[in-house]
């Protein structure tokens, strides 16, 4: 195995963001592009050289041969071990786990998250360093800097490694090691939740409907909540991880996984519904006739989450995105703990749980964790959800209604504007910028604005400083609305509108969703001209 150091040209376009480097699955497989992103992270990080690394993938199209070439890159840059998930499977919180417990220097995830897979999907990469977290803004915007620049990338020729076999094998001077991809993160999930009560509630008959959505999590589902805790084969659907996802749209929101909706609205639906997305770091939970939204899942297990063995010492704080509704400030509140509210993206989450300060944390776009990983972790969300169950002894809809009528309900929605051109993206925000000085007192039917501001955030524990992370228009505790763009998409630019009411009156707990929002979304045109600016009478999506 003849190691090479071949010419390469930059490729402009190699900024990762927060999910990693995503682009279409044609655009990866240009010469020497993914080389020249593995080599500026050999380069630039150099606690791999002589560490090891873990890489896996949520097994879409062209996972496999990008493995096997960033395993030729790895030994060929000084790494001394790779530990590689079987089939090249790994889900990003497994992966994560692996990184923590194997005390690895750092990890490629390869995924595109929840978007769509196959030769004509999206690809994509990110970088996970020592500790399981994501890469910090200052080293990603490093990385970018470096690739603008390089020349040459180093790998060795003629690498094979069969994916299938586990145990060791040698690339090199390089260790190889082949893992099953779920043993590790089941192990952790049995300490962490009680599966003998789990197990007895499925042995009284209570039943859980899980899509796998033909992404990773298909072989996880199949050993906790089959294998390990009794539930019956037709608990999961579409647990065979298939390379283009079976042709759906692996995101568990009420659109692309409406068949589930429907199923948890039919008779005789199962007491639990969830479904994960495609590198398994995300959850959508259903009930009998009932949807959890992520903001209001997320304040129902910080009420809960100390019932359960992995999290009896009680919680040292919990934090959520700025987008995420403010439901779980009041359950922190409540129980004497501090709520952090930080900017989207993981890595703000990970600084915090690293310092000891929160031990539970979610996003509004179905991303919900603890201090277990450094990910947002789907599966661990569902089995949260089982034990809460299993130990109240009460239906989904049963604990949101007690929630509610204890703290209060908080209706939420998220519109989203895909692919739009932009330069309307920004135009819509910087029209809104223009006028948030503008709009505290003033009146838009029920609500008056209290205040209005771009959210800018001075991380606690490292004093690094975020900006430009969203525009926010706050009427008291009764609404929010919220206007950011998204960076998670590959063609065109996604724009956000955020729609937030609470309530705490008992006669207004029943509402539909789309009702209770009405009037707020027409609030929402007048303050932010979203249709008006982008021709869009409608959004694409409304989660």
């Amino acid at each position: 195995m003849p190691l090479r150091e071949i010419a390469s040209k930059p490729y402009p376009d190699q900024k990762s963001g927060t999910a990693g480097l995503r682009k279409k699955v044609a655009v990866f497989q240009q010469p020497h592009y993914l080389e020249n992103f593995l080599q500026s992270i050999f380069d630039v990080d150099t606690r791999l050289r002589g560490g090891a690394l873990v890489i896996g993938g949520d097994g879409r199209y062209h996972n496999r041969t990008a493995i096997q070439t960033a395993i030729a890159m790895a030994a060929a840059n000084g790494v001394s071990r790779v530990i590689v998930g079987q089939g090249g499977l790994l889900s990003t919180p497994a992966a994560s786990h692996l990184i923590r417990t194997r005390r690895a220097a750092g990890g490629f995830i390869l995924t595109a998250s929840h978007n769509p897979a196959g030769m004509d999907g999206d690809f994509g990469i990110k970088y996970n360093v020592a500790g399981g977290g994501q890469a910090t803004e200052g080293l990603t915007d490093r990385l970018y800097e470096h690739s603008k620049q390089i020349q040459r990338y180093r790998t060795l020729e003629g690498v094979y490694v069969d994916l299938e076999r586990r145990g060791l094998q040698t690339v090199g001077s390089m260790e190889v090691e082949v893992v099953d991809c779920v043993d590790d993160y089941a192990a952790l999930m049995q300490m962490l939740f009680d599966f003998d009560r789990i197990r007895d509630w499925f042995k009284r008959g209570h039943s859980l409907r899980f899509d796998a959505m033909h992404a990773v999590t298909g072989p996880y589902a199949q050993r906790l909540f089959v294998d390990l805790l009794g539930a019956p084969l037709s608990s999961i659907q579409n647990a065979s991880p298939l390379e283009d996802f079976g042709g759906g749209h692996p995101d568990p929101n009420l659109i692309y996984a409406r068949h589930l909706v429907d199923l948890m609205h039919s008779e005789g639906a199962p007491d639990l519904g969830a479904a994960s997305d495609g590198d398994g770091d995300r959850n959508m939970i259903l009930g009998r006739g009932i949807f959890i939204s992520p903001g209001d899942s997320l304040a129902m297990l910080c009420a809960h989450l100390h019932e359960l063995p992995g999290y009896r010492r009680g919680l040292a704080g919990v934090a959520r995105s700025m987008p995420t509704c403010r439901a779980v400030d009041h359950v922190a509140k409540a129980l004497g703990m501090t709520c952090y509210e930080t900017p989207t993206g993981w890595k703000f989450f990970a600084n915090l749980l690293d310092a000891g300060r929160i031990t539970l944390c979610g996003e509004e776009s179905f991303g919900t964790s603890s201090d277990h990983v450094r990910e947002k972790d789907g599966v661990w969300a569902v089995l949260a959800w089982l034990n809460v169950l299993a130990a109240t002894q009460l239906s989904v809809r049963e604990i949101a209604e007690r929630h509610w009528r204890r703290f209060g309900r908080h209706y939420y929605a998220r519109h989203d504007y895909d692919e739009l051109p932009a330069s309307t993206a920004t135009q819509v925000m910087q029209t809104l910028a223009s006028t948030l000085l503008e709009l505290p007192g003033k009146r838009f039917g029920d609500y008056t604005v209290t205040d209005a501001d771009e959210f800018n955030y001075r991380d606690p524990v490292d004093g690094s400083i975020a900006t430009n992370q969203g525009l926010r228009v706050t009427f008291g505790e009764a609404a929010r609305l919220i206007v950011r763009l998204s960076g998670t998409g590959t063609k065109g630019a996604t724009l956000r509108l955020y729609l937030e009411r609470y309530e705490n009156n008992e006669t207004t707990l029943g509402w539909k969703t789309s009702e209770a929002l009405a009037p707020l979304v027409n609030v929402a045109e007048k303050i932010a001209r979203v249709a008006d600016i982008t021709g869009r009478r409608a959004p694409s999506v409304v989660t």
